[in-house]
């Protein structure tokens, strides 16, 4: 059972994780099974059908539960899945209030998608907490906000916004998956659902998709675990497991993430200028004192700006060690180009709002050797 007392990393590796009743086996097994024996009729141990329940997966969920201090977790297939999950609280004639600067997925979902379904949307840079209360209708049932917000590092006051939404009755989503919980705890500040894509740096090794979303209400449970047994986009044993896997080391990982995370936003500093660099841990930066505050850390997600779109593949084509790549959160560093992957959908003139140039790049920055990374880089700008 969790103990709140505990530090964050023994929790991390045993709550949720308990050694196997059966055998001992102090890693949660990959119950690979679609179906579970009925004692009698209407009697079973607690499953009855994998797409409702899974032990793996119930173990993971205890674990990211507890690691966000929420009520309940519910995973699925990806984050994508997660955020559709989300939506499902809403009715025709809802609305939402979300991020400007928000992942170009969750974008391409709610306004290519969920607006056909009869949801409406509203983008704002809710690093201004007015702008928020603005936007705010009285058919409004949901603000979604992303901080730091991918790729250009905005950071939202989670606290004033959630103060906002509960004043008008409305509950309030952070997108955690840049910091994680080791980093921050969005719960804590007010939030009322937190979601990962669990891809990233809870897995933290580049080999499995999934999202959860963390809840504190039961009607939030409710709904979700519904969700899951109707739409049937859950995580699967093995995907579970590998989170499972991954979580344990959570704590040590994101240590050396924020580490590397800071050398590597002060040398683009230095090469490219501060003004070039969006990082959250730089003194520039317009939300410093509020990330110092809110946050454990500053992470390892920043984006500079190389000019031109023939300046950033000169970069990278130059790479050796990192890689060009899509997602992030990895032990590797991964480097990617917003304009063609992870914001091709946004489009060029809602790009060019949100300051997504052709010369912006985004680093994830890896567990590697620090002095490797700097090496890589420092050739790769030299080209």
């Amino acid at each position: 059972m969790s103990d709140p007392k505990q530090g964050f990393a023994t929790r991390a590796i045993h709550d949720g994780q308990q050694p196997d009743p059966l055998t001992g086996a102090v890693n949660v097994p990959i119950y690979l099974t679609s179906t579970y024996q009925q004692e009698a009729i209407g009697k079973n141990k607690g499953h009855e059908y994998a797409r409702l329940t899974n032990p793996t997966r119930d173990a993971l969920e205890e674990s990211l539960c507890s690691l966000e201090g929420g009520s309940s977790a519910h995973c699925f297939a990806s984050g994508m899945a997660a955020i559709t999950a989300l939506c499902t609280m809403m009715k025709s004639g809802d609305h939402v209030v979300c991020s400007d600067n928000v992942y170009g997925g969750t974008s391409r979902l709610f306004d290519k998608v969920l607006v056909n379904y009869g949801l409406a949307f509203t983008y704002v840079d809710t690093t201004d907490v007015d702008a928020v209360r603005a936007a705010i209708r009285p058919e409004t049932r949901l603000v979604h906000i992303e901080t730091p917000t991918n790729p250009m590092m905005s950071v939202t006051d989670i606290r004033a916004v959630a103060d906002v939404c509960h004043a008008k009755g409305v509950e309030l989503s952070v997108d955690n998956t840049f910091l994680s919980p080791y980093l921050q705890r969005p719960i804590e500040l007010g939030a009322d659902i937190v979601m990962h894509s669990t891809t990233k740096f809870l897995n933290g090794h580049s080999d499995g998709l999934g999202g959860v979303l963390v809840c504190t209400k039961p009607a939030q449970a409710e709904t979700f675990r519904f969700v899951q047994k109707c739409t049937g986009g859950i995580l699967s044993p093995f995907e579970s497991y590998l989170l499972l896997r991954g979580v344990k080391t959570l704590a040590v990982r994101m240590r050396q993430h924020d580490a590397n995370g800071r050398i590597v936003a002060e040398f683009f500093a230095g090469k490219l200028g501060a003004d070039k660099v969006f990082y959250p841990g730089l003194p520039t930066h317009p939300q410093y004192e509020l990330a110092k505050r809110q946050q454990r850390g500053f992470g390892s997600m920043l984006s500079f700006e190389l000019g031109s779109l023939e300046q950033a593949n000169a970069f990278a084509t130059r790479l050796k060690l990192c890689y060009l790549a899509e997602s992030l959160g990895g032990v590797e560093t991964l480097i990617c180009h917003p304009a063609t992957m992870t914001h091709a959908a946004v489009g060029a003139e809602g790009r060019a709002k949100l300051g997504i140039t052709d010369g912006l790049m985004r680093i994830s920055v890896g567990i590697e050797d620090v002095a490797d990374i700097l090496a890589d880089l420092q050739q790769a700008l030299a080209g």
